[in-house]
């Protein structure tokens, strides 16, 4: 099922589980509902705390597909389309292995997510392979953007610390 957001072109999906005394099988995506070619598919693995991002990449920037395999994470996106009448709002929802969510987040958005339990793993299905060389990232904590993380001691890489500020992303871009 297709749930439509306050910004164009960004959907969650609530995808069907089909659960019985030995476990579950879930599906995740469906081409035909989408309508979306999704070439590159990588994964990540978080402890609870970690957030990454806001990432972007300002080349080839890439539409993401994003489903939760084990765990909860609170997910975030960031409207960076500049001729958007959404241009930097925010849409924030709750992705789990148990709520069977997955979130598509067109090109020129850009995306993190806190995790919330001991092991979350996420697997991200991408309409263009990664460009490196375009690889940015927005503060996770800027003041502007105000977003109201669900962890008080966040677990941050180095690079994301390095992150620029929306402001800056603005001015640069």
């Amino acid at each position: 099922m297709i749930i439509k957001t306050k910004i164009k072109d960004l959907l969650i999906i609530k995808n069907k589980k089909f659960s019985d005394s030995r476990g579950y099988f879930k599906e995740l995506s469906r081409e035909k509902e989408i309508n979306i070619n999704l070439p590159f598919t990588v994964m990540s693995y978080s402890k609870k705390n970690v957030i990454r991002g806001l990432h972007i990449q300002t080349q080839q920037s890439q539409g993401k597909f994003v489903s939760v395999l084990k765990g909860r994470i609170f997910d975030i996106v960031l409207d960076l389309r500049k001729n958007s009448k959404t241009f930097g709002k925010i849409v924030s929802t709750i992705l789990s292995e148990k709520n069977a969510k997955s979130i598509y987040i067109p090109p020129g958005f850009a995306h993190g997510f806190c995790a919330l339990d001991k092991e979350n793993y996420v697997i991200y299905s991408c309409t263009k392979y990664r460009n490196a060389q375009s690889e940015m990232g927005i503060k996770y904590n800027d003041k502007e953007l105000n977003i109201n993380w669900p962890v008080k001691k966040p677990i941050i890489s180095t690079k994301d610390n390095n992150n620029i500020s929306f402001q800056d992303f603005i001015n640069k871009f």
